[in-house]
């Protein structure tokens, strides 16, 4: 497996070995000991998530917020999306700057998003299933959101405006609070 750091700490793109032939492929798509390896501490996922989408679909840019936030592993089984991730740490030196990779089932790349940031995906393709492990379960009364549009952030989602198809409640969500000088 290739790792590809960002220029956030933490953040990681996992390339994984792929195995072709006629037959099709094969890949690792997980393995604890190799990831933690990679990241340099132990992590244990204890919840994964599926998701399918249409194109133009935009779920985020959602985080869980003290002890219930969530380090994340995701990837895309098909389809395509744009993975967007915001640092959030409020004593990183990256604070409220992203990354953002598309990621793809032809492509085969995972974004391993550790705790202290916020994520979100919008759909490049006529539909994608997104599925990804966390190391905590979910709670709703720790969930958190920062607004997809924030001018703070300047995210291009790749989608046309009018494309865009984000939930109600997402429309909802703040803008990031700077960190004061």
């Amino acid at each position: 497996m290739e790792v590809i750091k960002t220029k956030i700490k933490g953040l990681l793109i996992l390339e994984p070995q792929v195995f072709e032939d006629n037959r099709g492929y094969f890949f690792e798509s997980f393995n604890k000991r190799k990831l933690e390896n990679i990241i340099g501490h132990p992590i244990n996922f204890v919840q994964d998530n599926q998701s399918k989408s249409e194109y133009g679909v935009l779920r985020g840019i959602h985080f869980q917020k003290g002890e219930h936030a969530q380090a994340k592993l995701v990837r895309v089984l098909s389809g395509k999306v744009l993975d967007i991730a915001v640092d959030l740490r409020p004593d990183s030196e990256t604070y409220g700057q992203y990354e953002s990779i598309e990621l793809s089932a032809e492509n085969k790349l995972q974004f391993f998003i550790p705790r202290g940031f916020g994520h979100g995906f919008a759909v490049l393709s006529e539909t994608a299933e997104f599925f990804y492990k966390c190391d905590n379960y979910y709670n709703k009364d720790s969930e958190g959101g920062i607004i997809y549009n924030d001018p703070n952030l300047n995210i291009d989602w790749k989608v046309v405006k009018e494309d865009l198809k984000v939930s109600d409640k997402d429309k909802e969500l703040k803008h990031l609070i700077k960190k004061l000088a």
